[in-house]
């Protein structure tokens, strides 16, 4: 399914569907089409599903950290969907969606995490952003995943370009170290909407023990493993990740 993304002054982003409205957050790394196949999937089932384009590496320098983007998707929502959603975050984007969900409980009515930072993750390391070193990277994007074919050439490119590009680079880096100072361990019992945690159950980038952690710390939680997936299951395992999510929903919309 080929989807048409709509740019405006404020927000670039995709639509589709009717129903209740889904908002998918991607990661540092990630793009609109992390989420294609989940997308096609819940569009089709009576779920109205928006996809926004994070401003990574369009704020300013000092403004460069997890809250911004968070107060970003508040507006966005305010402005273009104007109800309660469910948050759908891999990786950074969960991130987000948990200290939205915080400062803004009027609107969010449920809260989807996978791959999510907030408590701890690892990262590129210190030796990230390795200029020009194509194979690095493609060692590292591959590594995000259980099986690195899924790491395609295209992903590869698209990370390599975000790392020697100076400025991309720069703010890559606010943006990890804002997650990593950013820690959520005494927050999380405060959410109160409910929450459906998928975890890759081989993810090396937030290890199993994140999920399990967040799971006893989000009052209203519940826990879900895909077994061969690393840290981005909608993307390795759409057919799984979307039909749990799919099951979890028809209980809560």
């Amino acid at each position: 399914m080929i989807f048409s993304t709509k740019k405006e002054k404020k927000y670039t982003y995709l639509e589709s569907g009717e129903g209740h409205p889904l908002v998918l957050l991607h990661g540092l790394m990630g793009g609109l089409s992390n989420f294609e196949k989940t997308i096609s999937y819940f569009s089709s089932r009576g779920f109205r599903v928006f996809v926004p384009q994070l401003p990574i590496y369009d704020l300013p320098i000092l403004n460069t950290n997890l809250n911004s983007i968070a107060k970003f998707v508040a507006r966005f929502i305010e402005d273009k969907i104007g109800e309660k959603v469910t948050l759908v975050g891999n990786s950074m984007g969960g991130h987000i969606g948990l200290i939205l969900t915080l400062a803004h409980p009027e609107l969010v009515h449920s809260l989807v995490l996978t791959g999510s930072s907030g408590l701890y993750e690892r990262s590129f390391g210190e030796t990230f952003p390795r200029r020009g070193d194509r194979d690095y990277i493609k060692k590292k994007t591959e590594e995000v995943f259980y099986n690195p074919e899924v790491a395609t050439e295209e992903l590869i490119d698209e990370v390599f370009g975000v790392v020697n590009d100076r400025m991309k680079g720069i703010k890559t880096v606010l943006l990890a170290k804002s997650a990593i100072k950013h820690n959520m361990l005494h927050d999380l019992p405060k959410i109160k909407q409910p929450t459906c945690i998928i975890w890759g159950k081989q993810d090396g980038v937030t290890p199993p023990d994140v999920a399990e952690e967040m799971d006893k710390q989000i009052p209203n939680s519940d826990l879900f493993w895909i077994d061969e997936c690393g840290h981005a299951a909608m993307m390795e395992k759409p057919e799984e990740f979307n039909e749990i999510l799919y099951q979890w929903l028809k209980d809560k919309v």
